[in-house]
């Protein structure tokens, strides 16, 4: 019954807060700016961060990274990325969310470019994708409804780190005109 009820109210959300924006493949000379998602619990989040911020800054692209940290801290340790630059679990209602004031960070620089460089595909980032007004989407794994306009899959051999993974989506840039 609660499962039921918790699934209507993601669906209502997702209806009422989903962008209508159009999306599609763009070159990397029609970006400005870009919003990139990124995963705490994988280990190679630190120097991917360093990687995002060089490849843009370099080609004058404004970014933003928000970092996604659904971890339960044990008694003294501390939370290791910006506070206004994180969604917590305690940032998410009771179905999983993200509060208002989250999503209007994500929303309202209205980025050229979205990436989500998370393997698992959970709501509350499935919602911070469909309301992002972002002009073209890059994930990892596509999502229900087919928000994103590009999706770079881990080898059948190999799971790519996010740091790997975004090596990967740079030489895709290359080759998008």
């Amino acid at each position: 019954m609660l499962e039921g009820l918790k699934n209507l109210l993601r669906k209502s959300s997702l209806k009422k807060y989903a962008s209508a924006t159009p999306t599609g493949i763009l070159p990397l000379e029609k970006i400005r700016s870009a919003v990139v998602l990124l995963d705490v619990e994988d280990t190679s989040f630190d120097t991917c961060k360093n990687d995002i911020m060089v490849f843009f800054r370099e080609r004058g692209i404004k970014v933003d990274i928000y970092f996604v940290d659904f971890r339960k801290l044990t008694e003294g340790e501390r939370l290791i990325t910006s506070i206004t630059g994180t969604v917590l679990k305690k940032d998410l209602n009771w179905f999983g969310r993200p509060s208002k004031e989250k999503i209007a960070q994500l929303v309202e620089p209205e980025p050229d470019l979205l990436i989500s460089l998370f393997q698992k595909s959970d709501f509350p980032i499935e919602f911070m994708v469909k309301v992002s007004r972002a002009r073209f989407k890059i994930g990892r794994e596509q999502l229900p409804g087919d928000p994103f306009d590009l999706v770079i899959k881990d080898p059948a051999d190999k799971q790519y780190s996010e740091a790997e993974l975004f090596r990967e989506i740079v030489k895709f840039f290359s080759k998008i005109r």
